[in-house]
């Protein structure tokens, strides 16, 4: 049974993005982002039959409301092809942050179209797949021909969608008559999976055609046989499902760990910390069941995708205060309503250091409390000593050992 749990995140523009997130039980060999059809949603059955069955594979999925549509938030009138493509670019920021990868890009319809044009701009990205996707963006635009005369006279005009009424600018029809999705295909160099329909009457085989002609190799067809074009029959949805995980084993797959997701340690306990490829300085940090990223400030050429090494160690100690001070008061019965601690770290001369040299530097480290509260000024004298007694403020006062030993290659 996968897990699935309600996620939101900034879009393209800042509004807030709906999206569900399913996760297999067990390990998670892959980490795909699904992008829904045009006016559709996270929600409808084909994406969640397939997102589930993923699961079975192994792979997680985020799957999200373009802006203005389902659940996010934003006006679908003022977006456009590129905006579901910004979008794209937001979910997959979103996936590196959490799990520090996104190997596959699973596009369904439109969504496919603008999985192949996200993908030229996210080299961490593995592999590609579509699903019933047009050869160029501009073919969504028989959904509404006969009001195009309109659009382009009036500037927009309101059209039916799946018996919907939606409102389309002409900004949206000049922006997907721009797009060139079979040049983004030709300009991949990631493998390429083009799953089709051949009665699809809604994107016509054709566009399968003209998307593998564009694309390069490593590329593939799958037919889809008698499957109508939103893979309305369970059967359907759950085929695209295994043949997107079969051809995934070979390129996606390939060197998973089989742990969920996380590089492996000897060492119960241990935090692991791996370069992700995706930056110079940029690292995964695995501590236990949380994931979360490492990099250096761009002004030392990192990516600036997450706090740098004196930040996580400004940050254990003021975590560590925080938490020691919330202890004592709570064993103390006292009335203790919020800690807030801000650390920052400098190098600097310390005229309180003992035993530096003359013109040594030494690190600082500036911690200012916040202690909210009904309590008297002892009190607040004896939580602000106890913030001295953090096991990681002492750690930092005291003799510290760090063995170092280096794996054989290969192991």
């Amino acid at each position: 049974m996968a897990q699935s749990e309600k996620i939101e995140f900034p879009g393209h523009d800042g509004g807030r993005l709906a999206a569900r997130l399913d996760l297999p039980d067990g390990p998670l060999r892959a980490v795909a982002l699904f992008a829904h059809c045009f006016s559709c949603s996270k929600d409808i059955l084909a994406a969640r039959r397939l997102a589930e069955r993923l699961t079975d594979h192994g792979i997680g999925v985020l799957r999200f409301d373009f802006t203005g549509l389902g659940l996010s938030e934003g006006d679908f009138s003022n977006t456009n092809f590129s905006s579901n493509v910004g979008d794209l670019l937001a979910a997959v920021d979103w996936l590196d942050q959490r799990f520090g990868r996104t190997d596959l890009l699973i596009g369904h319809s439109l969504g496919g179209a603008a999985v192949i044009v996200a993908a030229t701009r996210l080299p961490q990205v593995k592999a590609v797949a579509t699903i019933g996707a047009p050869s160029e963006a501009d073919h969504v635009l028989h959904n509404f021909a006969p009001h195009l005369d309109e659009i382009e006279s009036q500037g927009e005009a309101e059209v039916s969608l799946a018996g919907r009424p939606f409102r389309i600018k002409k900004q949206f029809v000049e922006d997907v008559r721009a797009a060139s999705v079979r040049d983004a295909a030709g300009s991949l160099r990631r493998p390429l999976l083009v799953l089709h329909s051949p009665v699809d009457e809604t994107v016509g085989i054709d566009n399968a055609t003209g998307l593998f002609i564009a694309a390069r190799h490593p590329k593939s067809f799958i037919s889809l046989d008698d499957a109508d074009h939103l893979l309305r029959r369970k059967e359907d949805a759950l085929y695209a499902a295994d043949a997107i995980a079969g051809w995934a084993s070979h390129y996606v797959f390939k060197g998973a760990p089989e742990a969920p997701g996380n590089p492996s340690s000897e060492l119960d306990g241990a935090v692991v910390v791996e370069e992700t490829g995706g930056g110079r300085y940029e690292n995964r940090v695995v501590a236990g069941p949380h994931v979360f990223l490492a990099d250096e400030p761009g002004s030392v050429g990192g990516g600036d995708r997450g706090p740098d090494p004196y930040e996580l160690l400004s940050a254990s100690l003021g975590a560590c205060t925080s938490m020691t001070i919330r202890m004592y008061a709570a064993r103390k019965g006292w009335p203790l309503e919020k800690v807030r601690v801000e650390v920052s770290h400098t190098k600097d001369h310390a005229e309180d250091c003992a035993n530096c040299e003359d013109g040594q530097k030494v690190d600082i480290f500036e911690r200012t409390l916040t202690i909210t509260g009904d309590l008297d000024e002892d009190q607040r004298a004896k939580l602000t000593e106890i913030a001295d007694k953090c096991p990681v403020h002492r750690t930092l006062h005291s003799p510290v050992v760090v063995r170092t030993r280096t794996l054989p290659a290969g192991s």
